[in-house]
């Protein structure tokens, strides 16, 4: 039996997938580094993340959706916007058959990030 792989760089990844989802993919991409352009990109949990003075925001296709991660703040401060995507505790699903909201996306990432450095600010006051 063949396992999951495993990919190492988020090039990789992308690369791994259809044409069509990867443009989706490289677009979610750009769009973060556009919103933080601080932020590190890695792989965590087996898919694209960055970091920004902590775990700033994931990412991953599937077969129909990508799902978006932003921890539960970046999801509980938009929630009104995201209301009308299939969500999880922290996760949100873009529908494939249907524009992306980059926008909105630039914008919870910019949250986050911000959230993120006032934390880390705030904790080496400390």
């Amino acid at each position: 039996m063949k396992g999951k792989i495993i990919h190492t760089h988020v090039d990789e990844y992308i690369a791994s997938f259809p044409e069509d989802v990867r443009q989706v993919l490289k677009d979610i991409r750009a769009t973060i580094r556009k919103s933080a352009p601080d932020a590190e990109e890695t792989i965590s949990y087996g898919m694209p993340a960055f970091k920004y003075h902590g775990m700033l925001v994931y990412f991953a296709a599937y077969e129909k959706h990508i799902g978006f991660y932003a921890t539960p703040s970046g999801h509980k401060k938009f929630e009104k916007e995201l209301s009308k995507y299939k969500q999880g505790k922290g996760s949100v699903q873009f529908p494939l058959n249907a524009p992306i909201p980059l926008g909105l996306i630039s914008e919870i990432v910019k949250f986050r990030a911000n959230e993120n450095k006032t934390k880390a600010l705030l904790k080496t006051r400390k």
